[in-house]
């Protein structure tokens, strides 16, 4: 399956649930889990806001407010994303509909100030007085550690964030280097959550799936998996069902997908709808045929051996 490379401009006519049933897709046909020791559910793939910069804003807005009608109910953001459009657009589409959601930000800011700032101006952009999950975002060099956890560091600015209500859950980000984020998550077991790369192609470098992966069961946190289809280059071995189903068969809350036409998001909820897990087999045929693209050019976001 390819991913579609159009983006519909029919704006005004996105909302007819007949427009749903035409196509097989019903809202709130997504299956869902159990956001990790949170208790919440969450459908099995999120929107993301990454990849919004691609398009304009209006085409950002029309891709959010499908994935909302669709009855995807994760949101996933951060405040560097679009230099804060990303948070812009998702204020627009989704604060009518606060409550029905699960909504996330980031921030890259390492010390208790600079945290501080970001997630005041993400509350502002996002149209709300809180997000469901606030992250640590981009965890990347081992300095970095000491930094949030040292005096004055971010990870004062999360607690007191999480005790003033102003974010129910915390949670940290990596795709840099799994021995970093594993060690993290060693260093700080308060965390509800944590997002990393989890793909076929990731055993055979670097891999998160085998460093990272069972710390985070063990700590009973939700995972969530980004970077599912390799930024599309996994998909010169793969399809988009078989990328999207081997993550959903690893034991994970959600895939976040960074979706950017109605196209792509139609068919990521269609996958979703239909998804069964893969045997393990199945699972070891899809990390044989994705290691042929495996390692440092593919995944350009990990550190070079």
């Amino acid at each position: 399956m390819r991913r579609r490379s159009f983006v519909s401009r029919i704006f005004g006519g996105l909302a007819g649930l007949g427009a749903l049933r035409a196509q097989g897709l019903k809202p709130g046909d997504i299956p869902k889990r159990k956001f990790g020791k949170t208790g919440v559910e969450v459908t099995i793939i999120g929107q993301a806001g990454g990849r919004l910069s691609m398009i304009s804003h209006e085409e950002a807005r029309a891709v959010v407010r499908r994935a909302y009608e669709l009855g995807i109910n994760f949101f996933d953001n951060a405040r560097s994303y679009w230099d804060g459009h990303s948070e812009e657009v998702f204020g627009e589409v989704l604060a009518p509909v606060r409550k029905e959601i699960f909504l996330t930000t980031k921030t890259t800011a390492r010390t208790r100030k600079g945290a501080e700032a970001d997630l005041e101006a993400s509350l502002r952009a996002l149209r709300t007085d809180y997000v469901d999950l606030w992250q640590i975002h981009a965890l990347s060099e081992m300095k970095e550690i000491e930094q949030i956890m040292a005096p004055g560091g971010a990870m004062e600015a999360f607690e007191a964030a999480k005790k003033a209500g102003k974010c129910r859950f915390i949670g940290v980000t990596a795709h840099h280097d799994p021995d970093v984020l594993a060690e993290m998550l060693r260093r700080y077991e308060g965390f509800d959550s944590v997002f990393m790369p989890l793909h076929a192609a990731d055993p055979a470098y670097l891999s998160f799936e085998q460093k990272v992966l069972p710390l985070a069961l063990e700590q009973g946190l939700a995972v969530q998996a980004m970077k599912t289809f390799g930024n599309a280059r996994l998909m010169s071995v793969l399809s988009a069902r078989e990328c999207l189903e081997y993550a959903l068969s690893l034991p994970i809350s959600i895939v976040i997908v960074g979706a950017i036409t109605l196209g792509q998001i139609e068919d990521d909820v269609r996958i979703a709808q239909r998804f069964r897990p893969l045997s393990p087999e199945q699972m070891a045929e899809l990390r044989r045929r994705a290691a042929s693209v495996a390692g440092a050019t593919l995944e350009d976001w990990k550190r070079r051996v």
